[in-house]
């Protein structure tokens, strides 16, 4: 039998719609339309069963989240439905389960699979085409988009966490540290040495600065960890939450850094972030201590996608984006080194 990991992208689909099908009984859902929507690190399928209702079905790449972390998620995501946040809603099975292990032959190891209502609206943007149309919505766009952030910390603030849970932490190891959680990306192999340089010596700076930093509330908590424009989808005025895979513990102005990093070239960047910051204040305070963290956070995130690289750089989408991503990360590192 041919490696499924040695198989591309398209040769690697049918077998895991075929996993999908099958596990569609599971929730009651029997003959349905599934549509792939995106296959990247996992895959997303369009679900329109024999009633006409939609669901989103996901299934999980092998090795990302422990079950234990898994269900962790989908009890948060469960909680902030709850709350009155925009953000998918949960499915749970016919008897409860928050999600199944799906097997076929084929696929050499089960993968976790979860459903979730479907949510109205359009993608905000992507990596490579930026905003788009919703150039013209900036300012009131990124001024909810700073609410809903907000919202999100004050929710997981007030939280208590269910026993057991768990989620990984983006705090100064997670980001910065000598195994950061998408790896080491100073040693990335698509550098060259100047780069490589560069981004070891402001490494460094962020390590330090991080790991002065407080780990508590009002600085840190539950995050998305995750808001790029793709993972928000627009609706007339509202803006949903989608793609919770990399919520983790990490700190709340490494959200708004996060929700910013791709606009760094865009003209709207300015007016995107004033708006983020001010949307966000509108929910939550933020000291003139934590508004002066951005440019470091914006930094680490740089870092982190060159560890994404590392860590499925045999993939497809790796390969296509490693460039951009490299250019972005050293402009923002010789930015940041700049300032200190």
């Amino acid at each position: 039998m041919t490696d499924f990991y040695a198989l591309t992208a398209a040769e690697q689909s049918p077998l895991l719609l075929s996993m999908a099908q099958a596990a569609l009984p599971h929730w009651g859902i029997k003959d349905a339309r599934l549509t792939l929507i995106k296959y990247r690190e996992n895959a997303v399928y369009d679900v329109i069963d024999q009633q006409g209702q939609r669901y989103a079905l996901r299934i999980h790449r092998s090795g990302y989240h422990s079950d234990l972390a898994l269900n962790s998620e989908l009890k948060w995501l469960i909680a902030l439905h709850a709350s009155g946040l925009s953000v998918t809603r949960v499915v749970p099975t016919k008897n409860g389960d928050l999600m199944v292990l799906g097997r076929i032959e084929g696929v050499p190891e089960a993968r976790q699979i979860d459903l979730f209502a479907w949510v109205d609206g359009q993608q905000l943007g992507s990596i490579e085409a930026g905003l788009g149309n919703n150039q013209n919505n900036t300012q009131s766009i990124y001024d909810v988009i700073g609410q809903k952030a907000a919202c999100l910390h004050n929710q997981a603030v007030a939280w208590t966490l269910p026993v057991p849970f768990e989620r990984h932490a983006w705090d100064a190891d997670g980001l910065v540290g000598d195994e950061p959680l998408w790896g080491r990306f100073w040693e990335l192999g698509l550098l060259t040495e100047a780069q490589k340089n560069l981004i070891s010596d402001a490494r460094i700076i962020v390590r330090d600065a991080l790991q002065a930093l407080p780990m508590t509330a009002p600085d840190f908590g539950l995050i998305h960890a995750d808001l790029v424009p793709e993972n928000l989808l627009v609706e007339g005025g509202e803006v949903h939450l989608i793609d919770f895979d990399d919520c983790g513990f990490g700190w709340h102005m490494f959200e708004l850094a996060t929700a910013l990093y791709f606009l760094r070239d865009d003209a709207s960047y300015e007016l995107a972030k004033d708006s983020l910051i001010a949307g966000y204040q509108k929910q939550r305070a933020l000291s003139e201590q934590q508004l002066g963290q951005l440019e470091l956070f914006l930094t680490a995130r740089g870092f982190t996608y060159l560890g994404w690289i590392i860590s499925r750089q045999e993939t497809q989408t790796a390969k296509e984006f490693a460039p951009e991503l490299i250019r972005l990360a050293c402009q923002q590192a010789r930015r940041f080194l700049m300032m200190n």
